[in-house]
């Protein structure tokens, strides 16, 4: 990604629809795993818009477009309170609350540049879960129109209101939250929670050449 805080590789291209339990007509699928399975759904719809609406479309335009189901499907507070680690407690309130909306705002911005052209790929999702603990890991591999696969599988935790993503793995392992959490460690032990904040302003900057307001 070219998210200098995230440095998971690029997926662009990567999400056109979530196949649930294989092809119709398939074995149905639980529907506790549904439940659990529903939110990448979302997310992958709310990608594949995106995605065909590509760089025709402003960034501003596709950054709205998929806010809100980054917001429906992840839980941001708690990936940044796990991504800040200790600090976090001893950051004041307005920092606090600073930093997750210039948080928020640099998550979708970076989905929006990495999914950002549609190529006929498709992401299938495995109809059974992988249990971490109490939390379920709903496992993705997205399959381009030619070339390699890339698997990405995303840790599901139970919340208020339904399931969240939590932690996304890239290959299944490579986390993106500890990716963040050793990147943000560097950022904060330089100059604290104000040095983050404009830290990821400036991504945010950079992901959307500017066209977003601060």
């Amino acid at each position: 990604a070219r998210a200098g805080l995230v440095t998971v590789p690029r997926l662009g291209r990567a999400v056109a629809a979530a196949q649930v339990g294989g092809p119709v007509g398939g074995p149905a699928v639980d529907p506790a795993v549904g439940n659990v399975m529903a939110p990448i759904r979302v997310l992958n719809d709310g990608l594949l818009g995106v995605m065909r609406a590509g760089k025709p479309t402003p960034f501003r335009d596709r950054f709205h477009m998929l806010a809100p189901t980054v917001d429906r499907v992840f839980d941001l507070a708690g990936i940044l309170r796990i991504s800040v680690g200790p600090r976090w407690a001893g950051i004041d309130a307005a920092q606090q609350t600073a930093l997750t909306r210039v948080f928020r705002r640099f998550t979708v911005a970076s989905y929006v540049d990495n999914y950002d052209s549609y190529a006929d790929e498709r992401f299938d999702v495995a109809p059974t879960l992988r249990a971490i603990g109490a939390d379920q890991v709903v496992s993705t591999t997205m399959v381009p129109a030619s070339g390699d696969t890339v698997r990405i599988d995303y840790v599901m935790r139970q919340k208020e209101g339904g399931w969240k993503i939590v932690d996304a793995l890239l290959d299944g392992t490579i986390s993106r939250v500890a990716v963040q959490r050793s990147d943000f460690r560097g950022v904060l032990a330089q100059g604290g929670a104000p040095a983050l904040i404009v830290s990821l302003e400036r991504k945010v900057a950079d992901l959307a050449g500017g066209a977003l307001e601060s």
